[in-house]
């Protein structure tokens, strides 16, 4: 269910998710992608939960897309944010206050004393940090309007103070002092707790010590509890002031016999924790009615998400790499229009002079493309690069590009060469079929389908064969397509296909430039040149005939 409030998706929208396949994660490196932008695994999960559900709602990416506008341009909320995030990652391993358990043990109550205290601290954060920064998402000044709301009908000043007078750091209680009553035969019968302290108990003349105390309670009036708690700060006795928590609540438990004496003081400590925990949690309704979880586990996770992705994309660009922020067009023209387009993945292996961008386009005129061209002349990262373009420009983020506007897909299909572990049992042309089939039924015009080397792993004529008909159903349902292959026939009976299919979607032949045999990793709207560009390939191994034969 979605949280009320979410950097995410506008209030009372519903942002009708569709989770990308582990297939499709796969093929656009989404796992490598998450593990550039932080190392830690749990900020990577983050990441890659939010690219993987993908949103076709207009309002949902524009409201994204100007949170993370904010966010890039803001460095003084990132900085101050990442070091929020480190307390609030604690508070998320270690917190006490979403369990429900009544576990027992003084220990565990001072845990949650100490959690709700950081909670508060984490919801001043926000707050503050809001207020002070010049924001102008609708998504941001919900949050921090809402985070004030919070913090000024709760009253946390007044919380705080509660909080620092109850918290006793548990590294400083060094001993319990315990009443314990004795029957006739000297039996324990009851025990209780009288104070709590910051000294340990040192004196080892016990039993001397036992009969001074006796004496010294039977020369008083009697040993009735006078329902003071007593607090042992150094060598004078202080109050504990509990105000109306009530931390020991006068419990007095029956024992039966020296043995259950340790039981019994389980027994007190699981009681005063329960009461204390009650109280805790109808104080935090009383104070501020707030649910921890839209802070914690909602909130600040979005937060995160956008931070991190802002801190690695500003520090490419530092470095001279392009971004741009994505325009939002109608989801029903299911176009795009991109100038200067890059994969992500390049960054970590060129410098920004070597960036080879490219411009593409989705029409009606150019819904496939039938792309070809020499081998490793960049026919797949260019392939790749559009899918991760429109997941980055989905989840709200700046895409690598000079220019991009586009219609929202509502799912990416990629249809890559497989494992050949995975071909095992229908044979690598059996496989291929059935993941495509299975695709384009889940496909719908909105969609985007990525296709790579499809149906090349049988003879021309057979793959031809399906090739061409898969091209035309694609046409008939109108999703956005690039299909990089090495049946330039195909891309050259362009024309006939169009006619077959009889669709108001056309294909165009796409192809990667290349002069002189020199790759340019540039891709335009052309006719194939017809051919596969193996010469170049065997000449750059020296497998050519002559090539072979030179030493012999």
């Amino acid at each position: 269910m979605k949280s009320p409030i979410s950097l995410l998706c506008p209030e009372g929208v519903d942002p009708e998710y569709i989770q990308m396949s582990d297939e499709t994660i796969h093929d656009l490196s989404l796992n490598e992608i998450c593990g550039l932008v932080t190392e830690k695994r749990s900020e990577q999960d983050v990441a890659l939960h939010i690219l993987s559900q993908l949103s076709r709602k207009e309002e949902v990416l524009k409201y994204r897309l100007d949170v993370f506008e904010d966010i890039l341009n803001n460095p003084a909320i990132r900085e101050r944010m990442l070091k929020l995030l480190e307390k609030v990652d604690y508070i998320r391993q270690f917190s006490s206050l979403n369990r429900e358990s009544d576990a027992a043990g003084i220990w565990q109550l001072l845990h949650r004393l100490g959690d709700l205290g950081d909670y508060i601290t984490c919801v001043e954060e926000i707050s503050d940090c809001l207020s002070s920064s010049e924001i102008k998402s609708e998504g941001l000044i919900s949050i921090r309007d809402y985070v004030m709301k919070i913090h000024k009908a709760g009253n946390f000043a007044a919380m705080k103070k509660d909080i620092a007078e109850l918290k006793m750091d548990a590294s400083e209680i060094k001993s319990l002092t315990i009443g314990i009553n004795l029957n006739s035969k000297m039996e324990p019968v009851e025990i209780g707790i009288n104070s709590v302290n910051r000294k340990p108990f040192k004196n080892s003349k016990i039993f001397h010590n036992m009969i001074d105390a006796y004496k010294y309670k039977n020369e008083e009036d009697g040993a009735d509890w006078d329902g003071a708690y007593k607090f042992s700060s150094d060598t004078e006795w202080a109050d504990l002031n509990l105000r109306n928590m009530a931390l020991f609540n006068g419990i007095i438990m029956p024992v039966n016999g020296t043995t259950e004496v340790v039981r019994s003081l389980d027994r007190i400590a699981s009681g005063v924790l329960r009461d204390t925990c009650k109280r805790l949690r109808n104080s935090l309704s009383e104070y501020a009615s707030v649910s921890i979880n839209v802070i914690i586990n909602n909130l600040l996770p979005e937060l995160l998400f956008y931070v991190k992705f802002a801190e690695y994309i500003e520090g490419l660009k530092n470095k001279g790499f392009i971004f741009t922020k994505p325009q939002v067009l109608s989801t029903e023209d299911r176009s795009l229009k991109s100038e200067g387009l890059y994969n992500l993945k390049l960054t970590q292996k060129i410098t920004p002079a070597e960036v080879v961008g490219n411009e593409l386009e989705f029409d009606a005129d150019k819904r496939t493309y039938i792309l070809t061209g020499a081998n490793r002349g960049g026919k797949t990262t260019i392939t790749v690069a559009t899918g991760l373009a429109f997941v980055l420009a989905q989840a709200g983020l700046y895409v690598p590009a000079k220019s991009f506007s586009f219609s929202p897909v509502d799912q990416i299909f990629t249809h890559f060469p497989a494992d050949e572990n995975q071909t095992m049992e229908l044979g690598r042309l059996g496989e291929e079929s059935k993941r495509f089939k299975t695709s384009f039924k889940a496909s719908t015009k909105y969609s985007l389908l990525l296709l790579n080397e499809s149906f090349s792993t049988t003879s021309f004529e057979e793959g031809y064969f399906i090739a061409r008909g898969a091209v035309k159903a694609i046409l008939q349902k109108g999703a956005r397509t690039i299909y990089n292959t090495h049946m330039h026939k195909l891309a050259f009976d362009i024309d006939e296909i169009n006619k077959e299919a009889a669709s108001d979607s056309k294909a165009a032949s796409m192809i990667v430039v290349s002069e002189n045999g020199v790759r340019s990793f540039k891709v335009k709207v052309a006719k194939p040149v017809g051919q596969s560009y193996a010469m170049d390939i065997a000449l750059k191994y020296g497998v050519t005939y002559e090539q072979l034969l030179e030493d012999e």
